[in-house]
Protein backbone atom coordinates (compact mmCIF):
# COMPACT_ATOMS: atom_id res chain seq x y z
CA UNK A 1 0.00 0.00 0.00
CA UNK A 2 2.85 2.38 -0.91
CA UNK A 3 2.05 6.13 -0.82
CA UNK A 4 3.44 8.85 -2.43
CA UNK A 5 6.30 11.43 -0.33
CA UNK A 6 3.51 13.93 -0.37
CA UNK A 7 1.36 11.37 0.66
CA UNK A 8 3.44 10.41 3.17
CA UNK A 9 4.64 13.92 4.66
CA UNK A 10 1.40 14.94 5.45
CA UNK A 11 0.52 12.06 7.27
CA UNK A 12 4.03 12.26 9.21
CA UNK A 13 3.14 16.24 9.85
CA UNK A 14 -0.32 14.91 12.10
CA UNK A 15 1.87 12.32 13.85
CA UNK A 16 2.15 12.62 17.79
CA UNK A 17 3.16 9.22 19.03
CA UNK A 18 5.77 7.14 17.60
CA UNK A 19 5.35 3.69 18.26
CA UNK A 20 8.60 1.14 17.64
CA UNK A 21 8.67 -2.72 17.75
CA UNK A 22 11.93 -4.18 18.98
CA UNK A 23 13.35 -7.30 17.39
CA UNK A 24 13.58 -6.57 13.59
CA UNK A 25 12.89 -2.69 13.98
CA UNK A 26 15.17 -1.57 17.03
CA UNK A 27 17.59 -4.59 16.54
CA UNK A 28 18.11 -6.74 13.39
CA UNK A 29 16.08 -9.50 14.90
CA UNK A 30 19.43 -11.82 15.74
CA UNK A 31 19.08 -13.39 19.27
CA UNK A 32 22.24 -14.16 20.57
CA UNK A 33 23.21 -15.69 23.95
CA UNK A 34 26.03 -15.91 25.87
CA UNK A 35 28.15 -19.11 27.31
CA UNK A 36 25.78 -18.46 30.64
CA UNK A 37 22.54 -18.35 28.55
CA UNK A 38 22.17 -14.27 28.62
CA UNK A 39 20.51 -12.87 26.02
CA UNK A 40 22.61 -10.33 24.02
CA UNK A 41 20.84 -7.48 21.77
CA UNK A 42 22.35 -5.03 19.65
CA UNK A 43 20.76 -1.66 18.83
CA UNK A 44 22.24 1.26 16.43
CA UNK A 45 23.85 4.37 18.11
CA UNK A 46 22.00 6.55 15.03
CA UNK A 47 18.16 4.90 16.10
CA UNK A 48 18.71 6.70 19.97
CA UNK A 49 19.90 10.00 18.43
CA UNK A 50 16.23 9.75 16.23
CA UNK A 51 14.36 8.61 19.45
CA UNK A 52 16.05 11.44 21.39
CA UNK A 53 15.39 13.91 18.83
CA UNK A 54 11.59 13.14 18.68
CA UNK A 55 11.31 13.33 21.98
CA UNK A 56 12.94 16.59 22.12
CA UNK A 57 10.45 17.95 19.30
CA UNK A 58 7.87 16.72 22.16
CA UNK A 59 7.08 14.20 19.56
CA UNK A 60 5.93 11.34 22.02
CA UNK A 61 8.23 7.58 21.69
CA UNK A 62 6.81 4.33 23.28
CA UNK A 63 8.25 0.82 22.53
CA UNK A 64 5.68 -2.02 22.16
CA UNK A 65 7.53 -5.49 22.22
CA UNK A 66 6.27 -8.93 22.49
CA UNK A 67 9.48 -10.16 23.97
CA UNK A 68 11.07 -9.11 27.36
CA UNK A 69 14.74 -9.09 28.32
CA UNK A 70 17.52 -7.24 30.44
CA UNK A 71 18.87 -5.68 27.50
CA UNK A 72 16.41 -4.15 25.86
CA UNK A 73 15.14 -2.89 29.68
CA UNK A 74 18.45 -1.38 29.57
CA UNK A 75 18.04 0.29 25.96
CA UNK A 76 15.28 1.79 27.07
CA UNK A 77 16.02 3.28 30.50
CA UNK A 78 19.51 4.91 28.52
CA UNK A 79 17.03 6.48 25.58
CA UNK A 80 14.44 7.31 28.41
CA UNK A 81 11.31 6.83 26.52
CA UNK A 82 8.78 7.37 27.76
CA UNK A 83 6.20 4.20 27.31
CA UNK A 84 7.66 0.67 27.58
CA UNK A 85 5.51 -2.25 27.48
CA UNK A 86 7.74 -5.35 27.02
CA UNK A 87 6.17 -8.88 27.08
CA UNK A 88 3.00 -7.70 25.38
CA UNK A 89 1.09 -9.99 23.46
CA UNK A 90 -1.85 -7.83 21.96
CA UNK A 91 0.11 -4.96 20.73
CA UNK A 92 -3.40 -3.08 20.15
CA UNK A 93 -4.89 -3.74 23.05
CA UNK A 94 -1.66 -1.76 24.84
CA UNK A 95 -1.71 0.94 22.11
CA UNK A 96 -5.18 1.33 22.28
CA UNK A 97 -5.17 2.23 26.13
CA UNK A 98 -1.97 4.57 25.91
CA UNK A 99 -3.45 6.37 22.93
CA UNK A 100 -6.68 6.91 25.79
CA UNK A 101 -4.23 7.81 27.82
CA UNK A 102 -2.61 10.19 26.01
CA UNK A 103 -5.52 11.88 24.12
CA UNK A 104 -4.35 10.56 21.04
CA UNK A 105 -6.23 9.20 18.24
CA UNK A 106 -5.12 6.45 15.35
CA UNK A 107 -4.08 9.18 12.86
CA UNK A 108 -1.67 10.57 15.05
CA UNK A 109 0.07 7.46 15.77
CA UNK A 110 2.77 5.92 13.55
CA UNK A 111 4.08 2.88 14.61
CA UNK A 112 7.15 0.46 13.09
CA UNK A 113 6.38 -3.36 13.12
CA UNK A 114 8.45 -5.89 10.50
CA UNK A 115 6.58 -8.99 11.29
CA UNK A 116 2.89 -10.38 11.18
CA UNK A 117 2.12 -9.34 14.93
CA UNK A 118 2.38 -5.97 13.76
CA UNK A 119 -0.06 -5.98 11.34
CA UNK A 120 -3.12 -5.61 13.47
CA UNK A 121 -1.68 -1.96 14.46
CA UNK A 122 -0.46 -1.45 11.13
CA UNK A 123 -3.52 -1.47 9.53
CA UNK A 124 -5.52 0.71 12.31
CA UNK A 125 -3.07 3.52 12.61
CA UNK A 126 -2.12 6.83 10.49
CA UNK A 127 1.06 5.79 9.27
CA UNK A 128 2.67 2.50 9.27
CA UNK A 129 6.63 1.76 8.09
CA UNK A 130 8.23 -1.24 8.13
CA UNK A 131 12.26 -1.80 7.76
CA UNK A 132 13.57 -2.96 3.82
CA UNK A 133 13.91 -6.54 5.24
CA UNK A 134 10.54 -6.84 6.98
CA UNK A 135 8.27 -9.69 6.45
CA UNK A 136 6.06 -9.46 2.68
CA UNK A 137 2.91 -9.26 4.55
CA UNK A 138 4.03 -6.15 6.22
CA UNK A 139 5.68 -4.88 3.42
CA UNK A 140 2.16 -5.11 1.68
CA UNK A 141 0.50 -3.38 4.53
CA UNK A 142 2.83 -0.48 5.10
CA UNK A 143 2.81 3.34 4.17
CA UNK A 144 6.42 3.34 3.65
CA UNK A 145 9.43 0.61 3.83
CA UNK A 146 12.32 2.60 4.74
CA UNK A 147 15.78 2.09 2.95
CA UNK A 148 17.30 1.04 6.37
CA UNK A 149 17.22 -2.54 7.24
CA UNK A 150 15.99 -3.72 10.48
CA UNK A 151 18.58 -2.47 13.63
CA UNK A 152 20.64 -0.86 11.07
CA UNK A 153 18.96 2.80 11.34
CA UNK A 154 15.16 2.02 10.95
CA UNK A 155 14.34 4.52 14.14
CA UNK A 156 16.55 7.35 12.62
CA UNK A 157 15.05 7.28 9.09
CA UNK A 158 11.64 7.34 11.05
CA UNK A 159 12.74 10.82 12.92
CA UNK A 160 14.11 12.03 9.61
CA UNK A 161 10.37 11.66 7.95
CA UNK A 162 8.69 12.58 11.02
CA UNK A 163 10.87 15.77 11.67
CA UNK A 164 11.36 16.46 7.83
CA UNK A 165 7.38 16.38 7.53
CA UNK A 166 7.44 19.69 10.22
CA UNK A 167 10.54 21.24 9.32
CA UNK A 168 13.57 21.38 7.37
CA UNK A 169 16.19 18.37 8.76
CA UNK A 170 19.46 20.88 8.98
CA UNK A 171 17.44 23.01 11.58
CA UNK A 172 16.02 19.74 13.37
CA UNK A 173 19.29 18.54 14.31
CA UNK A 174 20.55 21.35 15.45
CA UNK A 175 19.63 20.04 18.76
CA UNK A 176 21.25 17.25 18.74
CA UNK A 177 24.73 19.05 17.93
CA UNK A 178 23.93 21.11 21.70
CA UNK A 179 26.29 19.27 24.20
CA UNK A 180 23.70 18.46 26.39
CA UNK A 181 22.00 16.13 24.08
CA UNK A 182 24.26 13.45 24.33
CA UNK A 183 23.86 13.78 28.51
CA UNK A 184 20.43 14.14 28.15
CA UNK A 185 18.07 11.50 28.92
Amino acid sequence: MLNSTESINNKARNIKLVVFDVDGVLTDGTLSYSAQGEEVKHFNVKDGVGIKLLNTYGIITAVISAKDSPPLHKRINDLAIPHFYPGCSDKWARLSELMTTLDINAEQVCYVGDDVIDLKVMKRIGLSITPADGFWLVKKHSDLITEAAGGKGVAREVADIVLGSRMPLEDAYIKAMLPEFETSS
